[in-house]
């Protein structure tokens, strides 16, 4: 009884994330524009969508800004990450609070700082402004996630690759690298993802003609968001699914040939004392 009740309420959950995704991938097939009321089957907004010069320039707008932004901010955050591994623990305290502020800090604050900023400085708001201010709220993310990495490796790796005849820039892309790259890889896919989604900070910082795709679609919600948007949103949904979908099947199959290979070497250590 337990475990009924466990997954029945497993289901709601499930149900209550995802049924609002799977109404919008619906109704960017029907054919009015209505959201409350189903007329028919069609593909013509998914078509339209291509066509639409405003919502593909602020897609576009968003996918450079999210790539150069979360590149900057991993490469900055990984070295900050580790330059803060080595500090004693009075400054790495100090440090950590100051790193992770962006995090807690109410985005509405951060963007109208950052706005002020730019402003001060005579900096003309557009795409340089933009991509400054997305790499400031991503590296506390890549600083979260590769921190921990660092704790889990031995100390005793950088000494010895040193002693075998390692530079330390060797030492660091053939040994901390590799060590630490999970995290680094979830410090840029947090990045990118939060960058893509962020509306509040780019409002502020971004000009006329470096909309990003949350602002455009926030300009058309005071008249009537189009279905064109749905069509957009579903296209995304869809593409984020598949990475998901594709990486999970990558890591299940480098899982069984780890296993597999773990018996094969059981087995000949079996034989061997035979």
């Amino acid at each position: 009884m337990k475990k009924i009740f466990s997954n029945f309420y497993m289901v709601l959950v499930y149900l209550f994330l995802y049924c609002p995704i799977f109404v919008l991938i619906a109704f960017s097939f029907n054919a009015s524009k209505s959201r409350a009321v189903w007329t028919g089957f069609t593909v013509d907004w998914y078509k339209k969508l291509f066509h639409n010069e405003v919502i593909m320039s602020s897609l576009l707008n968003t996918l450079i800004v999210a790539l150069i932004a979360s590149v900057a901010a991993t490469i900055i955050g990984t070295v900050a990450a580790i330059g803060i591994y080595r500090m004693k623990k009075l400054p790495r305290a100090v440090i950590l609070n100051i790193s992770y502020l962006p995090i807690i800090n109410p985005e509405i604050i951060m963007g109208v700082s950052l706005m002020l900023l730019f402003v001060s400085l005579n900096m003309t708001l557009g795409y340089v402004t933009l991509i400054l201010a997305h790499i400031t709220f991503c590296v506390p993310y890549v600083i979260l996630n590769v921190l921990p990495k660092l704790r889990q490796m031995d100390r005793n790796i950088y000494d010895a690759a040193s002693d075998l005849g390692c530079t330390d820039i060797q030492v660091f892309f053939k040994v901390v690298l590799p060590e630490i790259m999970p995290g680094v890889l979830s410090g840029f896919l947090i990045s990118i993802t939060y960058s893509i989604d962020d509306f509040v900070i780019s409002y502020f910082t971004s000009g006329a003609t470096s909309q990003t795709l949350p602002i455009t679609i926030f300009s058309m919600t005071r008249r009537k968001v189009s279905p064109e948007i749905n069509a957009l949103s579903a296209l995304i949904f869809v593409v984020v699914l598949l990475v998901l979908l594709i990486s999970n099947f990558a890591d299940m199959r480098k899982h069984k040939r780890e296993e597999m290979a773990l018996r094969r070497s059981a087995e000949e250590r079996r034989e061997a004392e035979q």
